[in-house]
């Protein structure tokens, strides 16, 4: 058996392996380095929506709620992001209303004062001519007492409608659908506003269909819907002149309309007559003795019955109502 060996300087093998040693050094930083920037990556990829996150509810708390949440990912933040979205769109949608709703509140309370306050005042003032004497004076006692009855009859009407309104509102109100006439309804409509018409010289004209035809509604509250349309249109038109009811059967719906030669109405004041309280002419309207809520009741009538109440006015020609309803 025969050998070879092989000497090497013991000074290149330390050198050796101290480059070794120094290239694994080396390595082990680049790679520590490396480790840390990825993680680093990582992280602030994980915190940073997590910190919009915080950062938009310290927003929702402090009431802005006009920011958005960017959503860059679909994982669980991204769905958490798009969620925070829409609970703030919801929160600033439900504030609106808040607010809307406050400002009708307080301009309702306010109209309502006011109404409250003018035949209560009058009545009050009757009442305090009459004690002053004034009612052992047969000349001026019955004028003064038919004063006082007329407000006091306003007043009951405006209670009357406050009630109305209130329960049509809150829900109270229900419907109860039957299927009927509807040319016998207006028939007797009609007869019930002939004396109101009456006072005034005005023509209630009568267009139906011949023979009976049929829908579907609440008949007491369609009787008063279309009462206070026809009252409307008697108040405000002038005397002599003529409120025509028309009834055009189609194939699934009843088409009523019931128009006036009144004054008409501006365009501008067509999208507010269906608010509570809203008046074209305040004084006038006073004059004739409306409650301003008719119309309001009119409108949540009609939407109750499935429909959606429409008006047309020409000014200085007259304003036709129309709405459908459903065989």
């Amino acid at each position: 058996m025969q050998f070879v060996r092989i000497s090497v300087e013991l000074t290149e093998v330390n050198r050796i392996m101290y480059e070794i040693r120094f290239k694994i050094v080396l390595v082990s930083i680049f790679v520590l380095v490396l480790v840390l920037i990825v993680v680093q990556f990582i992280s602030r990829r994980l915190t940073k929506p997590l910190t919009e996150i915080a950062d938009m509810v310290k927003e929702i708390k402090a009431g802005n709620l006009d920011q958005k949440l960017p959503v860059r990912t679909r994982d669980e933040i991204g769905r958490l992001a798009s969620l925070i979205n829409e609970m703030t769109d919801k929160l600033k949608a439900d504030i609106e209303q808040l607010k809307k709703l406050e400002r009708v509140r307080s301009e309702f309370l306010g109209n309502v004062s006011h109404e409250l306050r003018t035949p209560i005042f009058s009545l009050k003032g009757f009442l305090e001519t009459l004690l002053e004497g004034a009612i052992d004076d047969p000349a001026v006692n019955k004028k003064f007492i038919e004063k006082a009855y007329h407000h006091a009859n306003r007043l009951d009407h405006l209670l009357s409608d406050l009630i109305e309104i209130s329960r049509i509102e809150s829900g109270e109100m229900k419907m109860s659908f039957r299927y009927f006439d509807v040319v016998s309804f207006l028939q007797q409509a009609v007869q019930d506003s002939a004396d109101q018409c009456a006072a005034k010289n005005q023509r209630l004209v009568v267009h139906v269909p011949d023979g009976e035809v049929m829908v579907l509604g609440d008949k007491d509250r369609l009787m008063l819907a279309v009462g206070n349309i026809i009252d409307n249109a008697s108040k405000y038109s002038p005397a002599e002149s003529a409120i025509t009811v028309d009834v055009i059967d189609r194939e699934q719906f009843v088409t009523i309309s019931i128009s006036d030669n009144g004054p008409g109405i501006e365009p501008e004041h067509l999208p507010r007559i269906f608010e509570r309280f809203y008046r074209v002419d305040k004084n006038r309207s006073r004059d004739v003795g409306g409650t301003g809520l008719g119309l309001a009741i009119v409108k949540h009538i009609i939407e109750a019955h499935g429909g959606k109440i429409s008006v047309s006015s020409e000014v200085g020609k007259g304003t036709s109502f129309s709405f459908d309803l459903k065989k």
